[in-house]
């Protein structure tokens, strides 16, 4: 059964760790994230790009999917389905497919109309019985065509979007999609500070959590983040994997071309990387 983000964030916030949200794309990526959530005793959330969305035929389709997997492996952790980086249409679309969680950016617009829509959909969600995450400042980096330079969050309006009733609130603080640059400056603390300052126990999200020094990441948590965001590391390690197993010669070997063990060094590259960010974050354990 999925159940809403909301409950396993406010937990970890007053827990003082973070719940991993990792992209799926496809059942190699479902399947190896919620086993290993399940081996770790670990809240897991996992997160559905539009683009994914699409890629995988539509929301009802993953909806289903994530479900009946959840049902056949016998998963028994906190899972969360959630729309990561929502558009208002999306969104709609996600409520109806059965999702537990939806994140709706709206930082691309003015204040106003971010406003606007997230209080629509706030009261579309919850009365869904779904949690719904807000961004204000986008992130930097891009994502399935949504390109933020990653300005930074400003705490006022950081708090008129917390008194929406939003679940939980990604505030850009520095932090990009994708790999980061050699000459990154970091993320922004005082900014954090500062949001969570005007937020008060609203849990907080960090987005484009691959390539972030393990250090930030705990100052990060300690100031108030509950839900990191992982998704360009897993397809490095999945890529990496899936490239010596053909560099290797091993789809050549007997039916090695067989898709299922063509992909299984990927899904298992991918089970290490939730293993590592799981620890990272302080999860474990946490269901």
């Amino acid at each position: 059964m999925l159940v809403s983000a909301k409950e396993m964030l406010d937990k970890a916030k007053a827990g003082h760790y973070a719940v991993g949200h990792f992209n799926i794309n496809n059942l190699e990526w479902t399947k190896s994230i919620l086993s290993v959530a399940q081996e770790m005793n670990s809240p897991v959330i996992l997160g559905v790009s539009e683009g994914a969305g699409k890629y995988m035929t539509g929301y009802k389709t993953v909806a289903a999917m994530v479900k009946a997997m959840i049902e056949e492996m016998g998963i028994t952790v906190p899972v969360a389905l959630h729309l990561d980086h929502g558009s208002y249409e999306g969104c709609k679309k996600c409520i109806e497919a059965g999702f537990s969680s939806i994140m709706f950016d709206g930082s691309h617009f003015s204040i106003e109309e971010n406003i606007e829509k997230t209080k629509e959909l706030v009261d579309l969600a919850h009365a869904n019985g779904m949690s719904l995450e807000a961004e204000v400042g986008s992130i930097g980096g891009e994502e399935d065509g949504v390109v933020g330079a990653g300005e930074f969050a400003d705490p006022n309006e950081c708090k008129m979007i917390a008194d929406l009733g939003v679940d939980f609130l990604a505030a850009g603080i520095g932090n990009i999609h994708g790999k980061y640059p050699a000459n990154w400056p970091g993320l922004n603390f005082d900014v954090l500070a500062k949001v969570q300052e005007q937020t008060g126990n609203l849990p907080l999200v960090l987005h484009g959590g691959t390539g972030i020094p393990a250090d930030m990441i705990q100052e990060a948590i300690n100031l108030g983040v509950s839900k990191i965001n992982v998704n360009t590391e897993c397809q490095l390690s999945f890529a990496e994997a899936t490239r010596k197993y053909i560099e290797a010669g091993k789809d050549l070997e007997g039916k090695g071309f067989d898709p299922r063990k063509l992909l299984a060094p990927g899904a298992e590259a991918i089970k290490a990387t939730v293993r590592e960010k799981i620890e990272l974050f302080g999860s474990a354990n946490k269901a």
